[in-house]
């Protein structure tokens, strides 16, 4: 079935839920997706799929600084976070205090549920404090004994403030596992897996034009990761089951593509954000940006707009041919606040009015110009009829 062509009049500013593959990223898998073999086969077959297998893997331990063994293939970065909290939390001994595990509350839903879950076996949780900016601030007391693990972001994906996840890491025991979901950062800034400090970090190709359906979670040699799933050897038993090497190949070639020009993408994105975002604030007053004015992820953009209902303005900027969400993807169905801006103890008109713009390495000053005025249109109007 083929899919309908989306409409060239729509302007995309959604590009922190999905990214489109990129053709050379295509021309990469495209031989991969037909070939036989089976990585863990030792035929001839077999060998040819398994050495562009681990190109792949070296190629993103080269790129994210870290070693080839230290990356583990996986559907996207909700498994690696999963696999990630779970296997490095591990069951809480029995007879012993629970252990603690320490976090934030602008997570992304695949880190705050699995957390939730391991409360309910018998951890206890500690949630670390955001300020006005969405940046995770330590505990003023320290770190709580019993500390067993802490899950910080490394950006966060809806008001793209990025975290002192490097500091955070240096203040801990080294008995400590420190897990880095950094979905929302890699390609996007320069990750070094081995200066964070951290036990665990996990990525999605989705995120920087790559497949759906491949992600990866980097895992420190010396961390106790306890596999989640079983019934195969692949990748040390950590994470068993045949290697989806296309989608490895694809998301290795992506994130090389997007780290290449990297400097000059941030500058572009830079502009064309500051660009809206005076627009806006000429035009559509009052306007509020919640997040970081400066020092963010270049393409992230989230504004609040008093008088307007953040479900009534989505639904009028899709009919205006403007794509954008209130939050995360994972989450766009649910009706309730954010919880990021919750975090960041916003006012209720600006809770209740936020969306999210992220821009994209291809967007154009004239769809940022365009994407103004649909939005200043569309403000306009709410506002009118409240």
């Amino acid at each position: 079935m083929a899919i309908p062509p989306v409409a060239m009049d729509i302007i995309n500013l959604d590009h922190n839920a999905t990214t489109a593959v990129l053709p050379d990223v295509w021309e990469a898998m495209r031989p991969l997706m037909v070939a036989a073999g089976n990585p863990a086969s030792s035929h001839r077959l077999g060998r040819r799929v398994r050495q562009a297998l681990e190109e792949a893997r070296e190629s993103l331990a080269q790129l994210l600084d870290a070693q080839p063994d230290e990356v583990l293939f996986t559907s996207g970065a909700t498994e690696a976070n999963n696999l990630a909290l779970f296997g490095l939390a591990g069951e809480p001994p029995p007879g012993h205090p629970p252990a603690t595990i320490v976090s934030s509350g602008i997570e992304h839903p695949c880190v705050t549920e699995p957390i939730q879950q391991l409360v309910r076996r018998g951890h206890r949780y500690v949630s670390l404090p955001v300020d006005a900016r969405g940046v995770v601030q330590p505990l003023p007391e320290g770190w709580p004994l019993g500390t067993r693990l802490v899950a910080v972001m490394l950006a966060n994906h809806e008001t793209g403030a990025v975290q002192p996840v490097r500091e955070l890491a240096a203040a801990l025991p080294e008995s400590v596992a420190f897990h880095c979901d950094a979905a929302a950062a890699v390609g996007k800034m320069d990750v070094s897996f081995r200066s964070l400090g951290v036990a665990s970090l996990s990525l999605s190709a989705h995120k920087f034009h790559g497949p759906k359906g491949i992600g990866a979670l980097i895992v420190r040699k010396q961390a106790k990761l306890q596999p989640q799933l079983f019934g195969g050897h692949q990748q040390h038993g950590k994470r068993p089951g045949t290697e989806p090497v296309a989608l490895a190949v694809g998301m290795a070639t992506a994130l090389r593509l997007a780290l290449r020009d990297l400097d000059r993408q941030r500058r572009h994105l830079l502009g064309l954000r500051q660009r809206l975002l005076d627009l806006l604030r000429a035009e559509a007053e009052p306007v509020v940006l919640n997040g970081p004015e400066t020092g963010g992820l270049p393409h992230t953009l989230n504004l609040s707009f008093p008088g307007c209902a953040a479900d009534a303005l989505l639904m009028n900027l899709d009919l205006a041919g403007v794509a954008c969400s209130t939050g995360s993807a994972c989450s766009s169905g649910s009706l309730l606040p954010s919880p990021v801006l919750r975090a960041m103890n916003v006012p209720a008109q600006v809770l209740g009015s936020a969306m999210r713009f992220s821009l994209g390495n291809a967007t154009t000053e004239a769809e940022i110009d365009e994407a103004g005025r649909r939005i200043l249109k569309s403000v306009r109007k709410l506002r009118a009829s409240e």
